[in-house]
């Protein structure tokens, strides 16, 4: 029965990392806006709810263990995320690497999942992976934070400068 589960879960992550590939992708054709970069993490926090049942809670080592992976994969993701001005907006540029990232992590997530899934039960592993994610999307979003307004900064200056040049 658990390997239908860690199949069925398998099949999901495809389909949620493909979602997540075509979103990214439309994104790129979108300005960029705080609230775009500050939700995913909030809307993806209600996932801690899964932890009022006590078969997902991984252990105290296992939650440190996942979170610290989490943050070490969002080092690529920060890397690849980079914003551009076009125009007087901002926008997220397309990155190529961005999917064969995405492909990579969800290869080692299945990896993982068939290798130890058998030594921890089910909705445990769930846990861990939802914390792997989680700790990969939260720094990844407040670096993507910071570069915005960073960038935001220098779009006002830059828009005042001509606006300043276009005055008699």
């Amino acid at each position: 029965m658990d390997d239908i589960y860690v199949w069925i879960t398998s099949v999901g992550a495809v389909v949620m990392a493909s979602i997540a590939m075509i979103i990214r992708l439309r994104a790129t054709k979108k300005p960029v806006s705080v609230k775009k970069i500050i939700i995913p993490p909030f809307a993806m926090s209600t996932g801690f709810l899964m932890f009022l049942y006590e078969p997902a809670r991984p252990a105290f080592l296992q939650v440190i263990e996942a979170v610290t992976v989490g943050m070490i994969f969002s080092i690529l993701l920060i890397k690849t995320s980079k914003f551009e001005i076009r125009g007087q907006e901002i926008y997220l540029k397309r990155s190529k690497a961005f999917a064969f990232i995405l492909i990579g992590l969800l290869l080692i997530r299945i990896i993982f999942k068939l290798l130890i899934g058998d030594t921890i039960n089910v909705e445990e592993l769930a846990g861990m992976f939802f914390l792997l994610a989680y700790g990969m999307i939260l720094p990844w979003r407040i670096s993507m934070f910071v570069n915005y307004r960073k960038i935001e900064k220098d779009l006002e200056k830059h828009v005042k400068a001509n606006a300043v040049s276009m005055q008699p």
